[in-house]
């Protein structure tokens, strides 16, 4: 029985990519290191920043991890303050969910700072009841350790909890975790979501109801949502 819904939030909740692809500009422009386009998609794979950061510099220090992504931090801040909005469908979801008594978590690769200033700039922090950053777990996805983690705090078996996800490493994340997923992509990502081991894959959440997230629980994988 579904008793609560997890979210990743980077494309799920808020839709924030190419704010993300801006602000990783700016900074790897800023220390100098030239970064073909198509080679920025990494950052949205739903990678910790460390990850992110040795990916594209190297071997770094402890505090030149925190250094960078502080710098990281402050750009992605000043291109959020204009352009931040949420993913389409994703207010009513949460609302209904809500009303509904399930209760609702944030699983995140992103720092608890910047997680926080998201979901109070969006005005959406109030409907979660648990909320893990990248920064409260040694690995990122897709180890599942981020999903665990939330599974507890929400005080909910793994079995009775769906995520929403539209990384692969997220999607694998989750199912290693024992929950069941399913995928926020357009259609050209959708195959990879579903190799990944997403059972349905939506591009947004208009029309998906709670009635829908129970249905598709209660029946099995193989009912279209």
């Amino acid at each position: 029985m579904l008793q609560a819904v997890i979210f990743d939030m980077d494309g799920v909740i808020v839709d924030s990519h190419p704010i993300h692809k801006k602000a990783w500009r700016r900074f790897l422009d800023s220390v100098g290191k030239e970064v073909p386009e198509e080679d920025l998609d990494f950052i949205l794979d739903g990678r910790k920043k460390e990850d992110i950061l040795r990916h594209f510099l190297g071997e770094l220090s402890p505090e030149e991890i925190h250094r960078l992504g502080h710098e990281k931090e402050l750009l992605f801040r000043e291109e959020a303050r204009a352009e931040l909005r949420p993913v389409e469908g994703v207010e009513q979801l949460l609302s209904s969910l809500s009303q509904a008594k399930i209760k609702l978590g944030v699983a995140s690769s992103g720092s608890d700072s910047r997680v926080n200033f998201v979901l109070r700039q969006l005005r959406l922090l109030e409907y979660f009841s648990a909320i893990v950053a990248g920064d409260e777990v040694s690995a990122g996805k897709p180890d599942p350790a981020i999903f665990r983690l939330t599974s507890q705090k929400l005080d909910v078996a793994p079995e009775q909890i769906l995520v929403f996800e539209d990384s692969v490493s997220g999607v694998k994340a989750a199912t290693a975790a024992g929950m069941r997923c399913v995928g926020l992509a357009e259609a050209s990502r959708a195959e990879s979501l579903r190799e990944a081991g997403a059972e349905r894959v939506i591009d947004h959440f208009g029309g998906f109801s709670v009635t829908q997230a129970h249905e598709f629980f209660s029946a099995g994988a193989n009912t279209p949502v």
